[in-house]
């Protein structure tokens, strides 16, 4: 499939300067009604029902994608759809699904960086590098190629 630029391209090639122009009024009729940027990378804003409840309301009073709300409202469009089409996030109660997954995952990552922090100090008290734990042997028939290598330099020994 040829792109854009390369059929830009192809038509510089040719002379053909009434298409060229054509082309770059497109462009510019497309950057115009452009509402997105794109590939911009949005920094989400904790959900709450308020947000919630905004999202519903533009949903129902605008013709904006789900998308398009979530620029606006500086949330991720996966949350949009939830609220869309699961009702999320729309209770206050602290002991709601939603409200419970956040905290845990707030309670991992918290303790994730803690041990993280635990064990960085640890291995540069000690000095040494964390050695990595040897592999166990699924069955008898199937060795691994550092038990292949341990039993023949042992065997060599010999």
């Amino acid at each position: 499939m040829t792109t854009l630029k390369e059929f830009e391209a192809a038509l510089r090639e040719q002379g053909m300067t009434m298409a060229l122009a054509i082309l770059e009024k497109l462009k510019e009729r497309d950057r115009a009604t452009r509402t997105i940027r794109v590939g911009r990378r949005i920094a989400g804003k904790k959900m709450t029902p308020e947000l919630a409840r905004q999202i519903i309301e533009l949903n129902q009073t605008t013709d904006m994608t789900q998308q398009e709300i979530a620029f606006q409202l500086g949330v991720n469009q996966g949350r949009v759809n939830e609220v869309l089409k699961h009702g999320k996030w729309l209770r206050e109660d602290p002991k709601s699904e939603e409200a419970v997954a956040r905290d845990q995952a707030k309670a991992r990552m918290k303790n994730a960086n803690s041990d993280g922090a635990k064990q960085r100090k640890s291995i540069t008290a000690a000095g040494a590098t964390p050695r990595r734990p040897k592999s166990k042997l699924q069955s008898s028939a199937q060795l691994s190629i550092e038990d292949y290598l341990t039993t023949t330099t042992l065997s060599d020994r010999q």
